[in-house]
């Protein structure tokens, strides 16, 4: 037996009842959508973070090495 209920959302939860009364509660499917691609602004901040990044991990790699 298959019933559903209206959340205080108003979305749809699905519930099911097995042969035991066990119930089982599903959460409603949401929607999918695609991203979109990066602009070149974003290409180019994420650009760089990254160098940024690979700097600072390159800095406490070698302060490690020089304090060993």
């Amino acid at each position: 037996m298959t019933f559903s209920t209206d959340t205080m959302t108003k979305s749809t939860m699905y519930t099911t009842v097995d042969e035991t009364g066990v119930l089982n509660n599903y959460a409603p499917e949401t929607e999918i959508y695609y991203a979109d691609f990066p602009t070149l602004e974003q290409q180019r901040n994420y650009i760089s973070q990254g160098a940024i990044a690979s700097l600072l991990v390159c800095l406490l790699i070698l302060t490690a090495f020089g304090i060993s």
